[in-house]
């Protein structure tokens, strides 16, 4: 079905609602959608983007209606946007696909669309549609090399795919729930812009001189309320962190946990928020918000076999991985006859620039000198908070 966005602007939304896992490893708790967009010039009609193979009848059946589409545009290789685009050119055999000259070769290795058929555009190159003209911005790594943006000028719609996307189906064309938009809207963030931070944060003044009325993603709701997501990306880049902490922890015999509790409890008694999450139970993607804004994490983990336990393990690389701008990390271990996990969470962190407070290594059950030390901790954690203003 095309959906208007404006007099010859459509979207060709496919709404995934039962899909609950992207790339094998990001949860999506409620769906999500691929988003394309139809626009008809007066002398040239441009589709841009595609949508994941597995949703092909929803953006076929509706380009039925159309009888020419004179240029595909790639913003963005990845199989979720562009995994169905030789079928389109299949349809449309006169089309002309564009993309970024980064895009070039990752579509012919991925969707093996011979060189001929591709045209590359350069960062601020226009491209007239007769009544209406589109400008190419080049805008890489979010999340991937090649990325790029498109604005139409005339009718001030800038087209980002992944950028200000979020993982949520609806039927909705534009955000209506702001607040259940932001909690979608920075779970995609967290997981998958935030690793790029510095890297958006050199490209996004690119974005100050365009008149933009309406924003349109290639996943989730568009947004004709540009400013709630812009000044949502503009507070998750900045450096600035909050009075929060966030313990990833396992107990497998309850020392763990009476430490994390103890912990806890000095914490919040000085008034800092504490989000602990038992990797046990954990939603990956909950943990992944909360290390957007945290100034701190804690790391409570047992020991099995020399090494921290296998599940805290993967939060710990999950948090280097998405290099969150965190300013703390302690950890809080135990064992039962050796170990060696204060040492290797610390090099399991390589890419995040902390600090590290003093960890605790408790042999066996937590005893009356450790729940001191613990204290200690809790008071290092605020003290630390205070030099940042934010206790």
């Amino acid at each position: 079905m095309l959906k208007e966005i404006k007099k010859n602007l459509f979207a060709i939304i496919s709404v995934d609602w039962d899909r609950r896992l992207f790339d094998s490893l990001i949860p999506l708790p409620d769906g999500t959608s691929y988003n394309a967009y139809l626009i008809k010039g007066s002398e040239k009609t441009v589709l841009i983007d595609s949508t994941d193979p597995a949703m092909l009848d929803r953006l076929m059946t509706p380009l039925q209606e159309i009888s020419k589409i004179d240029y595909v545009i790639s913003l963005h290789t990845e199989q979720d946007h562009s995994g169905a685009i030789p079928y389109v050119l299949e349809k449309y055999p006169e089309a002309v696909l564009i993309s970024s000259p980064k895009a070039k070769e990752l579509i012919m290795d991925h969707l093996l669309i011979p060189a001929e058929k591709i045209r590359t555009v350069e960062d601020g190159e226009e491209l007239s549609l007769g009544d209406k003209t589109l400008e190419f911005i080049h805008f890489p790594w979010v999340h991937w090399p090649e990325t790029m943006f498109a604005y139409l000028k005339e009718d001030k719609v800038l087209y980002t795919c992944d950028f200000y996307g979020s993982h949520l189906a609806t039927t909705d064309l534009f955000a209506t729930d702001e607040c259940v938009l932001y909690d979608a809207a920075k779970r995609y963030f967290a997981e998958i812009m935030m690793p790029f931070r510095p890297t958006i944060n050199r490209n996004l003044p690119k974005l100050d001189k365009y008149d933009i009325e309406i924003i349109a993603p290639s996943h989730g709701p568009l947004h004709n309320n540009p400013k709630f997501i812009r000044d949502a990306y503009n507070d998750w880049l900045s450096d600035n962190v909050k009075n929060e902490v966030i313990i990833p922890y396992v107990s497998m015999h309850g020392s763990v946990e009476k430490m994390v509790q103890h912990l806890m409890k000095e914490l919040e008694s000085k008034g800092i928020t504490v989000y602990p999450f038992n990797m046990d139970v954990a939603d990956m993607g909950k943990l992944a918000i909360r290390l957007v804004d945290a100034a701190t994490i804690v790391v409570g983990t047992p020991t099995v076999l020399f090494e921290p336990h296998p599940t805290v393990g993967y939060a710990v690389r999950l948090a280097n991985i998405l290099k969150p701008k965190t300013k703390f990390v302690s950890v809080l271990g135990s064992y039962g006859w050796g170990s060696k996990v204060i040492e290797q969470v610390a090099g399991m962190i390589p890419n995040l620039k902390v600090e590290i407070i003093d960890p605790l290594l408790v042999k066996g059950t937590p005893k009356a000198d450790d729940f001191k030390a613990i204290e200690k901790i809790a008071e290092a954690i605020y003290q630390k908070h205070k030099e940042l203003g934010i206790a």
